[in-house]
């Protein structure tokens, strides 16, 4: 266990060293910080918005990032949307979460989002472009992508099965354990888990407004923007969690089922997809096979 991308990493293996699987995860974190961080000066991303306008050559790596959020816009309608970065920073959220103001008194102006269509990356994914004025934060993508290279690292190079555990946001790779991987779902996405889950592949992603959330103009806000008002979604749910093929789709849904609201069961049960929702009231609605105990998801 050891911090990671603003969070706690978990490494957790079926057979095989420990110390040497932490240490590949590591590495993962450090390089999908040093590429997607906005809140680090010497990050490539900044170095992209300092180009804005521009087309720059890209690391592969800032390029699968940017590609993975992209995809995820795409597929969500626009919901779940990487130029949400100046909507993020005028609410407060403009520096590494640990030392955002927790109590800011000044009023807010809400900033849509400028769409994520207007950011240009080649087919090749070598060439991007950030038009000026667009200011990129790939948080609700980067982490799960992050955990999903870094399952797929651990496994590769040691042969074994591996659990990867980036906050709320866990992959799978390789041979599971007999039994499959259990997994504590907690409803508050702070407290003690209420739920323990089953999978033997793929990941498990939860999202919720309950941890990174601070006070602006006297009301709460968080992390989860809704990119079309720039500004937070009405109260709903305070955590989803979605079972999926890896962690980028099952984060994708999560994040886009906070924002959709009451709507967010019939959105997921049309796509086929697994999840648990938790409401603000505390009613919990699971939707489609979710692995509640006793039952597992392949």
């Amino acid at each position: 266990m050891f911090p990671a991308l603003g969070t706690t990493a978990v490494v957790v293996l079926g057979d095989g060293p420990l110390a040497e699987a932490e240490a590949l995860v590591r590495a993962e974190v450090r390089a999908v910080d040093e590429a997607c961080s906005r809140f680090r000066a010497d990050s490539e991303i900044s170095a992209v918005h300092r180009a804005a306008g521009r087309t720059v050559e890209v690391s592969p790596l800032l390029a699968e990032a940017v590609g993975t959020a992209l995809r995820a816009a795409e597929l969500t309608g626009g919901l779940v949307d990487p130029t949400v970065g100046t909507a993020l920073c005028a609410l407060g959220y403009d520096r590494d979460f640990a030392q955002v103001r927790r109590i800011d008194p000044r009023p807010v102006e809400p900033v849509p989002a400028p769409g994520w269509w207007r950011v240009g990356l080649d087919a090749a994914g070598s060439r991007l472009v950030v038009p000026r004025g667009v200011l990129l934060d790939l948080g609700a993508t980067a982490k799960a992508l992050c955990a999903d290279r870094a399952a797929r690292a651990v496994s590769a190079a040691l042969g074994c099965g591996v659990l990867v555990s980036l906050g709320g946001d866990l992959a799978t790779a390789g041979t599971p354990p007999e039994g499959g991987w259990h997994i504590g779902v907690g409803d508050d996405h702070v407290g003690l888990a209420s739920q323990i889950v089953t999978i033997r592949s793929g990941g498990l992603a939860t999202s919720g407004t309950v941890r990174r959330r601070w006070k602006r103009a006297g009301r709460v806000v968080h992390h989860i923007v809704d990119p079309r008002t720039g500004d937070v979604p009405a109260p709903c749910w305070r955590t989803a969690s979605v079972v999926a093929v890896d962690c980028v789709t099952g984060n994708t849904a999560s994040t886009a089922a906070v924002l959709l609201g009451e709507d967010a069961p019939a959105w997921l049960a049309e796509r086929g997809l697994h999840a648990r929702l938790v409401g603000e009231d505390g009613r919990v609605v699971e939707v489609g096979g979710w692995p509640a105990e006793g039952r597992s998801a392949a």
